[in-house]
Parts: C-alpha cells; structure tokens; sequence
C-alpha cells in the first residue's frame, strides 16, 4: 500500500487499535492505545476504530466502546484460538484494504510484536517499534512516533509520510488507560476468516503456560528501585525492607541487572519492565533515559542520591539528596513505628 502522492492518502481515514486478548480478558494495553488513538483521532477529527480476533470474544466487543472505540470490527473464528500470527496477519491486511485506516497501534507485548511487523510488510507500509510517545501532524495525519534510539541515548521521532496505513507498537503502561465513559456509543460489525486465509498455515497443537515465579512490577503500587550505588546484592536488601513496609516491590536499574546483584525479572526501563505505579522510590539511579522510559508515567517519583543534579533528581517529585544508605534505612525504622 505504497502512498506516492498527497491525493492518495485522502483514501485512509481513522485510527485502528489491535485488541488483544490474554486468557480470555482484554489485555490492559488494549484500554491504553484506546485512550491513545481517541486523543489522536481527535486532532484530525476522525473516528477510533478496535479489532478484536479471537475464538470467543464476542462479548468483549462492546466493552472497548467506553473506553474510546467508535468501531469495533469482530472476527470470531475457533482458528483464532491462542494466537497464530500468521493467520492474523493474513486476515489484518485484508481488513486493512478493505476500510483502509490511517493508523493502526499494537501493543508491543509479545503478541503485538509478532503480528506488527507481519502486517507492516504484507501491507507495504512502514512500523515504529517500542513507542513511548505519539502525537499527529494535523495538517496531513503524520504520525510522529517517539521512542528511544542509538542504544537509548537520545529519543528520536519517526514520521512515514509516504505509507499509509502508519503502524505503531506502543510499550505497555506507558500511556494512559482513560476512565471508561459507560454513555458512549459505538458500531460493532462482523468480519470472518476466509478459508484461503488459512491455507497452508502452522497449526498449534498445545499452549503451556510456565509455572516459574516471576516479578509482577506492572501490578505493584509503590515500587522501590536501586540502581548502581547499591553497590551489590546486600545493598538491595535495605530496599527490600523498605518494599516491605509498603507492602511494594523491588525494581533495578540496568546496571544493577547487569552486575549480578538482581535478577532481571526486577529490571525497569527500555530492555526491562514498564510501570506506572502511585509511588516510584529511585534509589542511586542516575536516571540514564534507558531507564527513564519505564517508569516516567508513574503519578509520584521520589528519587534519594547524593548527587543532586541527576536527571532522577531533576525529574523527581520529592527529590532528597543524602547517602540513601543512612536515608531509606530511617525511613524504614519511621514507617516501622507509625505502621
């Protein structure tokens, strides 16, 4: 779908949001890029559309339309069972040609990262991985894509001018998910599978699910992160103590991953996890922009280091310049006393 003229693009209109389903439930990325698309289709005064494959998912079609869904496009199909990317990319694209979006967004989750790029290149258009940022050129409905580049070092903005549809994968918890509006109105309409589109496809044969703990960062309220001045395992056990009070967890920085002291099912930012809690406690995290992404969103950010002039420090909400050694083991005893 090669767009070489201005006159072209006029054919491509609203923005499109992958639904994504994880066990049967809408995954939360899904209500995000809903509040992302309704802001951007607001600029170009165009409509949000939803697409929602899956076995039985019928009944969740209309719960997208309060959270920004003017459209919901429903295929319903056993075939679509789990996930088979191969299958949902043949039947994206030919959506895609039919009602022709402008802009279609992914959440960039294992799923969204497997179909995206499938989708991008059957369609001839062009797609910005891992976004943490998007507007729109009112004038010709650029999208301007925002994510890390060079290792992280600098935030770059991409635009295809001359691709339509634009996609888009956008990082988890990085946007905002908007309070559901239960007064909104909205189309569903129909779609299936055309026999062809599953021809000569992979076929799963069973879905196992790992039983091994992991850090769930994304669902902790108050999160207590160190970074390299933890200067080793036994560092991060003063931050556990302080999780602990808060009934919290404990997240890292790279560099903490990287030297050993943590596992890497702690580590947030760019290569780890992304959060959005109430509280985020930086602890000698410098706050290189790798790890800036991952928690930016967060509603209050305290940082503790002795450097007061840290992009963390500068940043923070509450910023306290002292040896986070000496300070988060008092407030630990505080929090202890009061509780």
């Amino acid at each position: 779908m090669l767009i070489t003229n201005d006159s072209d693009k006029q054919d491509f209109s609203n923005v499109w949001v992958m639904a994504e389903i994880s066990q049967g439930k809408l995954h939360p990325v899904t209500h995000e890029l809903l509040g992302a698309a309704r802001r951007l289709a607001s600029l170009r005064n165009k409509k949000v559309g939803a697409v929602l494959f899956g076995a039985k998912v019928k009944d969740l079609a209309a719960s997208l339309i309060p959270y920004g869904a003017d459209l919901v496009i429903v295929v319903e199909d056993p075939r679509l069972d789990g996930f088979n990317d191969e299958l949902e990319g043949r039947l994206l694209k030919r959506l895609i040609e039919k009602y022709r979006p402008e802009t279609v967004l992914y959440g960039a989750t294992t799923r969204g990262r497997a179909l995206a790029p499938r989708a991008a290149v059957m369609c001839n258009c062009g797609l910005t991985a891992d976004c943490t940022g998007l507007d729109i050129d009112p004038e010709n409905g650029d999208l301007l894509q925002t994510r890390p580049a060079f290792g992280g070092n600098i935030m770059a903005t991409i635009r295809c001018s001359k691709h339509r549809p634009q996609m888009a994968t956008v990082r988890p918890q990085v946007m905002k998910a908007p309070a559901p509006d239960s007064g909104r109105r909205g189309e569903i309409l129909t779609e299936s599978v055309d026999t062809s589109e599953a021809e000569k496809i992979k076929r799963i044969l069973k879905y196992i699910r790992s039983t091994e703990a992991t850090v769930n960062l994304a669902e902790a309220r108050i999160i207590v992160s160190g970074g390299r001045a933890m200067k080793g395992s036994e560092g991060f056990k003063v931050l556990e103590a302080l999780a602990a009070q808060f009934g919290g967890a404990v997240g890292a920085s790279r560099a903490a991953v990287d030297a050993g002291w943590i596992s890497y099912a702690h580590q947030v930012g760019q290569t780890g996890q992304t959060v959005q809690t109430k509280v985020y406690i930086a602890c000698g995290i410098s706050g290189q922009i790798q790890h800036l992404v991952g928690m930016q969103s967060c509603e209050t950010i305290i940082a503790i280091d002795k450097n007061p002039d840290t992009p963390m420090m500068q940043m923070a909400d509450i910023a306290v310049s002292g040896d986070l050694f000496e300070v988060v083991p008092a407030l630990t005893e505080l929090l202890k006393k009061n509780s």
